[in-house]
């Protein structure tokens, strides 16, 4: 792919104002880093504001009385009893059970407005359209950018320009106005930190951005600086983490699933490859594999793809996500583990150049989580 034919956000002119420096990702031309570096983004975001473009993500709602049923039958969480004002996470399935995609899904009252991964979307929007149009009403919004503001400091920032998001608590949202643009957003994001998610108008997203980046606490933060955040919250990546070829409960992703949509639960199954995932949230023996969070025990970063091992010597898995954390200040990853080394304070070795380095199974999220619950 040509700088030519990637896409560009409707920030993409701040971003190179910005000095940006410009990489290709999910076919969109996107800023992996600002001048300051990755470490200073990383550190400005856990302790201030830091403002994210992820506007190659896809935007979609689904309207309909029939919606939030039909939407049901493509996950196993709770759809339809998700009240309006609330948001959750998702995951789309194959009929295997496997995981196409992870999503969040808010339930505006008049309509499921939904989040998808950016390299995804395409055929995400595609299999729910297949699956559930003739259902509900399934609208793709490529008309609009998405912002993430996230950070102690994000509830300051954004306030000062859209008076009442401090009212909101993690995981709720609301419509709001600015200058005339309707926004939509989310007390959410995918760093562990307070934060927002903010829809806008992709006319007016510059514009907004811009404000944000004009308030004390905020600085543009890139893709590079979005990884190490979320690999320290314990939070999945899709591509790496999570894929086709692992289900919800080999990647501990049993969080996800709530118990109305389990085995004895009021709309139990029901959704594609049921029978598969609840057979091993019912029996976890049938588990030949984890995914776990792993700490290195030498100041050795360890990177997606390394091989795992036992002590003796015996291969067990693979790192699929990986870095020396700059909050934790050790080299932390997750990967995935035979079961029987998934258990808590277990020692592994990661083979890195040939050479083992110790690591220890250890508690996700490496830095702990800072949501505003009220």
């Amino acid at each position: 792919m040509t700088a030519d034919t990637l896409l560009k956000t409707p920030l993409h002119d701040l971003h190179v104002e910005l000095g940006a420096r410009m990489v290709p990702f999910a076919g969109y031309a996107m800023p992996v880093q600002y001048p300051a570096g990755l470490m200073a983004e990383h550190h400005h975001t856990r302790t201030a504001a830091g403002l994210f473009d992820v506007s190659h993500m896809g935007q979609l709602r689904l309207e309909g009385a029939d919606a939030a049923a039909a939407f049901e039958t493509l996950m196993p969480v709770d759809v339809i009893g998700l009240a309006p004002g609330k948001q959750r996470y998702g995951l789309l399935l194959t009929d295997e059970g496997t995981i196409i995609d992870d999503l969040m899904f808010f339930n505006r009252g008049h309509d499921l407005f939904v989040i998808v991964n950016g390299a995804c979307k395409v055929g995400d929007i595609a299999h729910i359209q297949e699956r559930i149009g003739h259902r509900c009403k399934v609208v793709p919004m490529p008309e609009r950018g998405l912002l993430a503001l996230q950070g102690p400091q994000a509830v300051n920032a954004l306030s000062r320009l859209v008076p009442g998001v401090e009212k909101l608590v993690f995981m709720t949202g609301g419509s709001y106005d600015w200058n005339g643009a309707d926004l939509f957003i989310t007390r959410s994001g995918y760093t562990g930190e307070d934060g927002f998610e903010i829809s806008v108008p992709g006319d007016k997203a510059d514009a907004l951005a811009r404000a944000l980046l004009a308030e004390p606490e905020v600085k543009p933060i890139g893709l590079g600086a979005r990884n190490s955040l979320r690999l320290e919250a314990g939070l999945c990546l899709y591509g790496n983490d999570i894929d086709t070829t692992t289900t919800p409960v080999e990647a501990a992703l049993n969080w996800a699933m709530q118990k109305v949509r389990r085995t004895g639960g009021e709309r139990a199954g029901g959704f594609p490859g049921a029978h598969r995932i609840l057979a091993q949230l019912d029996v976890p023996t049938l588990l030949t594999r984890k995914r776990v969070g792993l700490v290195a025990l030498e100041r050795v970063p360890v990177r997606e793809h390394t091989p795992l091992q036992s002590m003796e010597g015996t291969p067990i898995g693979e790192v699929t996500s990986g870095l020396l954390g700059p909050t934790v200040g050790k080299p932390v990853a997750m990967g995935y583990v035979s079961a029987e080394f998934a258990t808590l304070g277990t020692r592994v070795h990661a083979i890195v150049r040939g050479k083992p380095v110790p690591m220890e199974v250890s508690a996700m999220p490496f830095v702990p989580a800072r949501y505003h619950r009220g």
